[in-house]
Formats: structure tokens, C-alpha cells, sequence
């Protein structure tokens, strides 16, 4: 049904009808029906539902390179360079998960770096203590031969002695050049030994030792200066027995750097110069080798297994314990042990 209205006759003047409602809306009163009421609203292309704007979505590679920099390092860094390029061309979320990845990979790669340069440092350590280690034994157990050999004048090389006199009573005595007690030692016994010598009564092996070389301002006096003896004996034995009571006649304080090369040759009263000798080190890997065994033992034939401390004097073996300032006791536990 359609309302009339009236004109100015009175009569009823016909209206035309209402426009049919179009399609998704019911017109009431001539406004448009809200929408929802069995008639569906068409999104917008392009918007999320009802006209929503839809949110970016997350790039795939940030949260690869995110998970992987808790376990991978390189390619938590591949990644997320990979997913920032993304980003940036796509507009997509996730650069703060990328970045995170990338600081998580970059930390890791120094971290192994450190952890390697440390492993080398540390391996390289183990290899030079393992190497000293190795030499030391090797040095202290193999043949003298290696370093030199035999017999040469009064010194026996394989045998570790500088060797005078021909008596049937064994003396040995180990020495340390810059060892003050055994300077006193010599001061007081060296001639009674020297007369034993000469007479045939005792066989004389001189053991020269190297240990106050840490005593000498790294000069090393112990090993050149028991080296320098060695030289004399292998070259002058005839007078082994004047450089010995020459040394310690001038022997340096424990803790200074001792007499030079030049001022141990100088101490030589032989007649073939012991100058190469002494300037080539020609006998100081000997006597460290000597001081090896001696300390490290066994000592052949003797009462002790190994030498402590100098001077030590010992007589077929037996220790001499008396006083080193006191010839008497020295020469009557040499003639104790004969009998």
C-alpha cells in the first residue's frame, strides 16, 4: 500500500510507490537497514575482516636466525642478514628478532675465536713443558757420548771424573766452583790430597757440579768455571791439581757474576792454552750432563744413592762426615778406610 495525499481540489493525488530496497540493506523510512541482518558485508580488498586493516607478518628468517644464534653462530649471522634484505624490501615485522640473531652469532664467533687462540696458546704451553721434560731425561739417562766421549788427558768423560794420582784408595770429591764451603774445604785439605796424590797413596776423581748457577747473575760461573777445569785437566793434567787451588785461591762471592772467560784461562799454568777451549764451551754440556747423573744417581760403588750438597767427599765409597776445615780427620778417615 502507498500513502495519498490531497491536492488543492480535495482529491486525493496518487504517490508513487517507495523505491524496492537494494541488495544487503532493508529501507526503512528511507534509511538504509544496518547490515548484519542476513545480508553479509563485502570486505574491502586488501583489509582483514569487517574492514580491518591486516597486520604485517613476521619474516621467517628472523626467527631462524633468532633460534639458530643460541647453537649456530654462522648461520644465526647468515640469516639475519638474510631477513633484514627481506624486511626492508617487504615491509615485513621481525628486524628486531633479526638483529637479535646477528648479536647472538657475531658473540659467538668471538667467542670461538678467543676459545681457539686460547686452546693453541694452552696446547703450545703443554708442547714446550712436554718437550723440556723430555730432553731433560733424555739428557740425564743417554751416553755422554753425545756430547763428547772417552778419555782426554786426565778427564773421563764416560765415567763423569777429571782423574789424578794411581794409589789403590779411591777419593772422590764433588766440587762446585763458586761453593764456599768447598773453596774452605780446599784451602784446608788441598795440599794433603795433592801429597797423597803424589806418593801413589790415593787415586783422585774430581766431580765438578753446576748447581750455583742461578747464584751467579746469569753468568752461569759454576758450569763455565767447571768447564774451564775440565779443559785444563783434558789438555794439561799434569797440572789438573794447580787450577783447582788456583780457582778457589780466587774464587768470587756466592751471588756475584764470578771471573770472566778471559780471567779463567788466565788461572791455566799448563803448557797447551786452554783459551778455545774455555771460549767454546767445549765441556759445559758435559758437566751439567755430570751434575744430572750425580744429583738423579745412581752412584756406583758408593754408600749414597745421589749427591745433596758440596763439597762431598767420599773414599771407596764410604761418606767422609768430619769437619771440612780439618786435614787431620780428613787423612786418618783416608787411612781408616785402607785398613
Amino acid at each position: 500500500m502507498t500513502a495519498d495525499s490531497h491536492d488543492e481540489t480535495g482529491e486525493p493525488t496518487p504517490q508513487a510507490p517507495l523505491a524496492p530496497p537494494t541488495q544487503g540493506a532493508v529501507q526503512v523510512q528511507g534509511y538504509p537497514a544496518p547490515t548484519g541482518h542476513g545480508f553479509p558485508a563485502v570486505p574491502t580488498p586488501g583489509n582483514g575482516p569487517l574492514g580491518v586493516p591486516a597486520a604485517p607478518r613476521t619474516n621467517t628468517m628472523s626467527i631462524v636466525s633468532l633460534i639458530t644464534g643460541f647453537f649456530c653462530s654462522i648461520a644465526a649471522v647468515i640469516t639475519g642478514h638474510l631477513a633484514l634484505g627481506q624486511i626492508r624490501r617487504t615491509g615485513e615485522n621481525g628486524r628486531g628478532l633479526a638483529i637479535t640473531g646477528l648479536v647472538l652469532g657475531y658473540l659467538g664467533i668471538v667467542a670461538g675465536a678467543v676459545a681457539l687462540i686460547y686452546a693453541i696458546l694452552f696446547a703450545a704451553s703443554i708442547g714446550s713443558i712436554f718437550s723440556a721434560i723430555i730432553g731433560s731425561t733424555s739428557s740425564s739417562s743417554s751416553s755422554p757420548s753425545v756430547i763428547t766421549a772417552g778419555q782426554v788427558g786426565a778427564a773421563h768423560l764416560d765415567e763423569g771424573y777429571l782423574e789424578v794420582g794411581a794409589g789403590s784408595v779411591v777419593v772422590d770429591l764433588y766440587i762446585d766452583p763458586m761453593c764456599p764451603f768447598c773453596g774452605q774445604f780446599d784451602t784446608a785439605n788441598g795440599d794433603a790430597l795433592a801429597a797423597l796424590v803424589d806418593d801413589d797413596s790415593i787415586t783422585l776423581r774430581l766431580h765438578p757440579l753446576t748447581f750455583l748457577d742461578s747464584a751467579s747473575q746469569g753468568s752461569e760461573y759454576s758450569s763455565r768455571a767447571s768447564a774451564a777445569l775440565t779443559c785444563e785437566a783434558a789438555l794439561n793434567p799434569g797440572s789438573t791439581l794447580d787450577y783447582l787451588a788456583a780457582m778457589f785461591a780466587n774464587q768470587p762471592a756466592e751471588g756475584t757474576a764470578g771471573l770472566t772467560d778471559d780471567q779463567l784461562v788466565d788461572l791455566s799454568s799448563g803448557k797447551e792454552s786452554i783459551a778455545d777451549c774455555v771460549a767454546g764451551g767445549e765441556y759445559q754440556a758435559w758437566v751439567q750432563w755430570n751434575t744430572d747423573n750425580a744429583v738423579n744417581g745412581p752412584i756406583e760403588d758408593a754408600e749414597i744413592t745421589s749427591i745433596q750438597g758440596t763439597p762431598t767427599v767420599l773414599v771407596n765409597g764410604r761418606q767422609y762426615t768430619g769437619a771440612i776445615d780439618d786435614p787431620t780427620a780428613l787423612t786418618e778417615f783416608i787411612s781408616g778406610t785402607v785398613s
